[in-house]
């Protein structure tokens, strides 16, 4: 993994900017809070929609914080790697020879300030299995997991309950599950849960 080129800084502030008025603009509003702490993984869900994620990223912008997120390296070649790298993309070596919870969890160590949004269905599709990625890549790092959704009917990003992973994934994630099926996303038709969540 490679770290953002400095000289994208011009282009990443134009690209914060634009969000947040759109952000703004088109009504939506934050409510929560996110913790003290600098480094963490936020999980949006329920993803139902490709709009979720500049919501997501709306959400937690309007709260001052800049968020990464991880994507293939190949999408980070020309043309598309610099604006990728502006949006706070990260590149990861799928089939590597260190893992990709080992890739990401290095970033953490990296840097002093590092907040990464992962989407917890890894999908937009109905799927009774959410990916434990973004639980491995906390529990490896040390650092806390944010839950964050859409409530499209009252457009509003809401920030959920913080958790601690203890490895016991069952019993860490029952408030998480509690919270997300609060939430209204664009296409209720397509929100589902783990089993048993």
């Amino acid at each position: 993994m490679t770290s953002a080129d400095p000289r994208l800084g011009p282009l990443a502030g134009l690209v914060d900017k634009a969000l947040l008025g759109w952000f703004r603009r088109s009504g939506w509003r934050t409510v929560g809070a996110l913790p003290q702490t600098r480094k963490f993984v936020i999980i949006g869900a329920p993803h139902t929609s490709n709009w979720d994620f500049p919501v997501f990223l709306g959400t937690v912008g309007t709260l001052g914080r800049r968020v990464h997120f991880i994507g293939k390296s190949s999408l980070f070649r020309w043309p598309m790697g610099g604006l990728m790298q502006a949006l706070g993309g990260v590149p990861v070596r799928r089939g590597a020879k260190q893992d990709l919870v080992s890739q990401v969890a290095a970033q953490f160590a990296r840097h002093d300030d590092f907040a990464l949004i992962v989407a917890a269905e890894g999908t937009r599709a109905p799927t009774t299995r959410w990916r434990t990625g973004f639980y491995q890549i906390a529990l490896k790092a040390k650092v806390p997991i944010v839950c964050a959704g859409p409530d499209y009917p009252n457009k509003l990003g809401i920030i959920g309950p913080l958790i601690h992973p203890t490895g016991d994934y069952d019993a860490d994630m029952k408030p998480a599950f509690a919270f997300f099926r609060g939430l209204s996303p664009k296409h209720p038709e397509r929100a589902a849960f783990p089993d048993g969540a």
